[in-house]
């Protein structure tokens, strides 16, 4: 690397329709034979989203002469676990995607690099590119960063609309409270269909319709007092949702292959989820005809809103290779090519610049996703401070679903459910 006394670099090259960038101290592009790891979702390692990752890798190699740069796709999981046993084994990919509800847990194994003077070393227009809470999301404590925010998401409901019209509803408006969807599910049921997956067996959707009757401030981890922040008396308004939906559900829950399958066998009237099935349903739309379309989750009162949000994030692992890892990582997070990839896959991302550019901001999905993002709470704030223990959110499961299956009351199970995550907290 060349000496920091130089400066920064412009971060831009000019010329042609993309901007590559080429920030970063004077003489980072002339290191030889830097082989770079890069581990991205498994969705983002194919067809289109391949395609498109491969061009980014493609301008940063030709500003960054004798950088190669290898993609690799993995699960979720598979993420997670390799990213902690490469820390263990010295074996880190030096740029990787993953979630940051497991950022405290990739921080305490060493995994992220704290990339906050390099951060701040951007020129000012580049940082400002971002949405504010997104960057907050990524900066625990002062002098701190360990991610660049990257894609994103909002809870959306799908809505089957064949099988809102077969059930006789109209479906020019979506439903604008809580009570008038859950009439629709009522009518659904009637008419001979499911109406919605199972909302208690999965985390993210307990918290999902928690934030329907709940208030920010009453969700997520008070890490100071190791005490969860959530309200028993909305917990248990949240439980009694569940009670009344049951007779109405599926049976699967939201994250299931066979939730999807039942929307698309006009079997199933709402999904709520994130924007990552509309390929899929889009896909059954131009194969078999599936009329749907996607908005809101209902809140409580007219204008108000449920659901949860979250960023997928980019992060560097530390060593020799950090630098030009940063650079590789702002390169990707960078405005023009966050509008391409909101261009080709409708997908939601923390550049702010870019999600406001006339190219992508009339975009439906896009446009649905910015204003769920406003509405929606954090899935489990806050980040990167300690990990959460599994018991956490395994014991969110256990009590929803319990009261939903009438094992134990709404109250019973939510005043039970407070006193085992402080529990688990306590002893995590």
């Amino acid at each position: 690397m060349g000496d920091k006394d130089m400066g920064i670099s412009s971060y831009f090259r000019s010329g042609g329709a993309v901007a590559a960038l080429a920030i970063g101290l004077a003489g980072a592009s002339q290191v030889s034979a830097q082989e770079l790891e890069y581990w991205v979702y498994s969705d983002f390692a194919q067809g289109d989203a391949l395609a498109l990752q491969k061009e980014f890798i493609a301008e940063f190699e030709q500003s960054h002469p004798g950088v190669r740069i290898t993609i690799t796709g993995k699960g979720d999981d598979d993420l997670t676990a390799g990213q902690i046993a490469g820390a263990a084994s010295g074996t880190l990919p030096d740029v990787f995607m993953n979630a940051p509800g497991v950022g405290a847990q990739l921080v305490s194994v060493g995994a992220l690099d704290n990339i906050y003077d390099k951060w701040m070393a951007m020129p000012q227009d580049y940082r400002d590119q971002f949405d504010a809470g997104a960057i907050e999301t990524c900066q625990p404590a002062p002098e701190t960063m360990y991610c660049i925010p990257y894609t994103g998401f909002g809870s959306l409901v799908f809505r089957n609309l064949e099988v809102l019209r077969q059930a006789g509803i109209d479906t020019t408006e979506p439903p604008a409270t809580w009570a008038e969807w859950f009439e629709q599910m009522k009518v659904v049921k009637e008419a001979g269909f499911y109406a919605i997956p199972d909302e208690s067996l999965v985390f993210n959707s307990v918290a999902a319709m928690y934030a329907i009757v709940g208030a920010p401030e009453e969700w997520g981890i008070d890490w100071d007092s190791k005490t969860t922040r959530i309200s028993p008396e909305a917990m248990a308004r949240a439980m009694q949702m569940f009670v009344d939906m049951k007779p109405y559900d599926s049976g699967t829950s939201r994250n299931d292959q066979a939730s999807k399958d039942l929307f698309i066998s006009n079997q199933l009237a709402f999904h709520e989820t994130g924007p990552w099935v509309d390929p899929t349903y889009r896909q059954a739309k131009a194969d078999s005809g599936l009329d749907y379309d996607f908005v809101l989750v209902p809140g409580l009162e007219p204008g108000q809103h449920g659901g949860i949000k979250s960023y997928e994030i980019i992060g560097v692992a530390p060593g020799e290779n950090s630098q030009v890892a940063f650079e590789f990582a702002a390169h990707v997070a960078e405005k023009n090519q966050m509008l391409r990839w909101a261009k080709l896959l409708s997908r939601y991302n923390a550049n702010a610049a870019a999600m406001a550019d006339p190219e992508v901001a009339d975009l439906p999905l896009i446009a649905i996703s910015v204003e769920a993002a406003q509405h929606a709470y954090d899935t489990m704030p806050p980040y990167f401070v300690q990990p959460v223990p599994s018991c956490y959110s395994s014991t969110v499961i256990d009590y929803a679903s319990a009261a939903a299956d009438g094992e134990m009351s709404p109250e019973e199970a939510a005043a039970e459910m407070i006193d085992e995550l402080n529990a688990c907290l306590q002893e995590g």
